[in-house]
């Protein structure tokens, strides 16, 4: 295979600018919102020809509901978990697992709820 599987990926929001805020906090971008009628999107900053998906936040009365439960998770890759894990509270989050070691080959991961209730995962090699 080529390329990576995963291209896109679209998480649901119910406050665009609550969204947009939190993870412009702890991820500290920018993230550019369009107005689509009734979807919005609000661009994740992305690098051409460099590794991983694109994505935006997405919010459409019709189809996309946030989930902390349910649907697949969504594993952001950082250069340190805990600077992120650290951030959560802060900007309207939940964290539901502190930084961890999965193992030395893998790395770490964390695990948190965002400001519109979806379940989010990060990694990190250290």
């Amino acid at each position: 295979m080529e390329y990576n599987m995963v291209g896109w990926f679209e998480l649901p929001v119910e406050d665009m600018d609550r969204a947009k805020k939190f993870y412009e906090a702890v991820f500290d971008v920018q993230i550019h919102v369009q107005d689509f009628n009734e979807l919005l999107m609000g661009w994740f900053p992305f690098a051409d020809g460099k590794p991983g998906a694109m994505g935006s936040l997405v919010k459409h009365p019709d189809f996309y509901y946030p989930s902390n439960t349910q649907g697949p998770l969504l594993y952001f890759s950082c250069e340190d978990v805990a600077v992120q894990i650290g951030r959560i509270e802060k900007a309207g989050g939940k964290i539901l697992q502190a930084k961890k070691l999965i193992s030395e080959d893998v790395g770490y991961m964390g695990l948190f709820l965002d400001s519109e209730g979806n379940r989010i995962a990060l990694h990190s090699r250290q």
